[in-house]
Parts: C-alpha cells; sequence; structure tokens
C-alpha cells in the first residue's frame, strides 16, 4: 500500500494562506479541547504477562528497573484511584465538556470511572485495547485488536466510540481499518490546527489533529515544574490564537497520572476559570467538533 492509498501522503501546504472559516457554533474563535487519555490498567506489566513494566509518562526512576517495577505500576494506579477523580472534579465543577481516549481494558477495570463518564455526558475515543503502539502490528493483528478494542468500549460506556487515536504510533493499515470499522474520524496526526479531509483507499477520510505541544506530558519529559508554568504557556497559546485570523482548534491533553497531582491540577482548574471568563473561547468536545466539521465543511 503506498503512502497516496493509506491516506499518509505528506502535504507540506495544507490550507496555506487562506485556511477556512470553520464557523464555530456561538461565534467562538478558539475552540478548545480538553482531551484526558485514560490508560491506567491497559499498559505493559508484568502481572498481565508482559516481560516488564510499561515505564513510559510516569515520574522516573533513579535507576533501571528490570523486569517488574511496582514503583512504576503504583504510579499508574494512581491515575486511576485518584488523579481520574481530580479531573472529573474539575470538569463537572465548572460544567465543562471533555473527550476521553480510552483504552478499553483499562476501563475494564474501573467500572465506576466509566459510569462518570456517562453520567458528565464526555464522549470516549478508542485509544487500543491495550496502551500499546500499532506501527509493529500487521493487518490481521490491527484489525483484530481495533475491533475488539470497539467491542469493549461500547459495552462499558454505553455508545460506541466515534473517535480513535492510537498511542504513538499508527501503522500505515491504520487509517483504512479505521473507515473501515465505521470510525467518524481519527486524531493520529498533529500537523495542523483545523480539521482536515484526506483520501484513503478511494474514500474520504476525516482527520482532527492531535498535540503532543499543549500537553502535560511537559512535565514528566520536557522539565515543566509548575501549575503556574502550565497555566502560563497554555493561556499563551490560546491568546496567541485569538490575535489571528481565521479560527482556529487547539487540543490539550491531559492524564490521569500526571496533571492530576495537586500542584499540577491548580493550574489546569485556574486555565479553565480563564477560559469561561473568555466570550470568544469554547470548550467542545472532539466528537461534535468533527461532526460540526462534516456539516460545515464536508469532503469535496
Amino acid at each position: 500500500m503506498t503512502d497516496q492509498e493509506a491516506g499518509r501522503a505528506r502535504d507540506f501546504v495544507g490550507y496555506g494562506r487562506n485556511p477556512p472559516d470553520p464557523r464555530w457554533p456561538g461565534g467562538a474563535h478558539v475552540v478548545c479541547n480538553f482531551v484526558i487519555n485514560y490508560e491506567e490498567g491497559g499498559e505493559r506489566s508484568v502481572p498481565d504477562g508482559d516481560p516488564h513494566s510499561e515505564g513510559a509518562l510516569t515520574e522516573g526512576s533513579t535507576a533501571p528497573v528490570t523486569g517488574r517495577d511496582m514503583a512504576a505500576e503504583s504510579m499508574f494506579t494512581y491515575g486511576s484511584r485518584a488523579g481520574f477523580w481530580r479531573l472529573h472534579r474539575i470538569f463537572t465543577k465548572r460544567g465543562l465538556p471533555c473527550t476521553v481516549f480510552a483504552v478499553a481494558r483499562a476501563l475494564e477495570r474501573n467500572p465506576e470511572a466509566c459510569a462518570a463518564m456517562r453520567e458528565a455526558g464526555w464522549d470516549v475515543a478508542g485509544h487500543g485495547l491495550r496502551w500499546e503502539m500499532h506501527n509493529a502490528f500487521d493487518e490481521t493483528t490491527e484489525r483484530a485488536r481495533i475491533a475488539e478494542a470497539t467491542e469493549v468500549i461500547t459495552r462499558c460506556i454505553g455508545e460506541r466510540p466515534a473517535g480513535w487515536y492510537t498511542r504513538y504510533a499508527p501503522s500505515m493499515h491504520t487509517r483504512r481499518l479505521l473507515l473501515e470499522a465505521g470510525y467518524e474520524y481519527d486524531s493520529d496526526a498533529y500537523d495542523d490546527e483545523l480539521p482536515y479531509w484526506v483520501k484513503c483507499a478511494g474514500r474520504d477520510a476525516l482527520v482532527l489533529p492531535y498535540s503532543l505541544v499543549h500537553n502535560d506530558v511537559r512535565f514528566p519529559r520536557m522539565g515543566m515544574t509548575s501549575g503556574a508554568e502550565y497555566f502560563d504557556y497554555m493561556r499563551d497559546a490560546i491568546e496567541c490564537v485569538l490575535r489571528e485570523d481565521p479560527p482556529r482548534m487547539l487540543s490539550f491533553g491531559l492524564h490521569n497520572r500526571i496533571i492530576a497531582h495537586p500542584g499540577r491540577a491548580m493550574g489546569l482548574a485556574r486555565l479553565l476559570d480563564w477560559i469561561t471568563q473568555h466570550p470568544r473561547v469554547a470548550v467542545m468536545r472532539r466528537v461534535d467538533i468533527a461532526r460540526h466539521w462534516r456539516q460545515e465543511h464536508p469532503a469535496s
């Protein structure tokens, strides 16, 4: 399969100097989408039969650990036991919508969190059967993993996921397999601040780009140290776009085991309070952005 056929041809032009006006609801100039990556319980772990523990996006260790890393396990567990509920309180207290990129096996392990997502009206997108990269899967394996993840998420949430985001990184088959499985969009791209359409195996695929820049991974990976720094950085991103034309979409990635620690979470809370006071900034669920774009800017 060629890059073109897979919907993966690199487009260095995009919308160019004349991007479309998204015509966001309510006349918003910036639409923000906050994504909670719900991964805890779906990562590699020795009790689940893996040869070693997952260490990515944890607070790190002072020395490499061979085999089972029970410290890292505990950091993941914090996200499910404590971190999720802090984020849940932060968003529901303010009546703001949220999107969840959900690992299917992680949802299975916390039915109470699934109920809370349903009750809050959050949209839950697929993020894998487990927290695993798809780029090494053969097509048959990947198709089966997507199908099983879709079934598990639907059972846990009571609604079929409309969107998908693969743990870094997708395969050449991912986009086509998601179309075949009936997904409305994928977020396996980082190359724009507006949704766009691509041709994939002769069909139209809607892409809602995600961001690893406006993302709490800056804490464990890039030296961000405080909630105040988080607030300043993310507010500046929104203010930058407010001063430009045309309107844009910004994605903000969150993790239960990272941003939800109290000193960091205060930065998120302050950011949301700032947003609610700004008439030209809106917060939308990812599925609503996708359906808005499909209606206002259908594939040509």
